[in-house]
């Protein structure tokens, strides 16, 4: 009995990690800076990106990123844990665009666009042709309404439940308000049928 091994236990590293989000907000909300550095550069590609698909503009990117993440930075500790960090986040930005939207179409009430500022896609020749401006000009003629459902389905991949959550709206009118965006989109782009495929 004494030359007996006793059975190793496994150390137990790396069951856990202490960098998900609900980690990295938990340490910031006890006063752990770092923690919301960790968690911007986490998300920051993915606000970005939503913004960018949201608006079709790349000029105001950068700027309403930092908006989100200074209103995440002061409202963090009233994040509740009853869904993914992703969604809260998303919600703020959406929120964001709509505010930046809000006020673009208020400018334009006040501003006379002359012709020379219109920036439009043509597509007289295969050389010019860009598929991606197409689409993304496309989508962003799109109402407000159906264009934050249709970007948080197809370009960020959320479930519907994750987009009624954070359009504050019901499932149903998010499976709508897709399906009529694809529908627009389909009658948008059918008379470039032949390029896009």
């Amino acid at each position: 009995m004494e030359n007996e091994e006793k059975p190793v236990m496994p150390q137990a590293q790396a069951i856990f990690t202490l960098d998900d989000d609900y980690s990295l907000i938990n340490a910031f909300n006890d006063g752990d800076q770092a923690a919301f550095t960790r968690l911007v550069s986490r998300h920051k590609e993915k606000v970005r990106n939503l913004i960018y698909a949201t608006l079709g503009d790349a000029r105001n990117v950068d700027d309403i990123s930092q908006e989100v993440f200074i209103v995440v930075y002061h409202k963090l500790h009233t994040f509740r844990f009853q869904s993914r960090f992703t969604t809260w986040l998303y919600r703020v930005t959406i929120n964001k665009c709509r505010d930046h939207l809000r006020k673009v179409k208020i400018r334009s009430v006040f501003t006379y666009l002359s012709s020379d500022d219109a920036e439009k896609v043509t597509v007289d020749s295969p050389d010019n042709f860009d598929i991606k401006v197409v689409v993304r000009d496309a989508v962003n003629r799109l109402p407000e309404k159906l264009r934050s459902p249709l970007v948080l389905k197809d370009f960020e991949g959320c479930s519907y439940e994750e987009i009624a959550e954070v359009l504050d709206t019901e499932i149903g009118t998010v499976k709508s308000r897709i399906f009529r965006a694809r529908e627009a989109l389909k009658k948008d782009l059918e008379p470039l049928k032949r390029e896009l495929l």
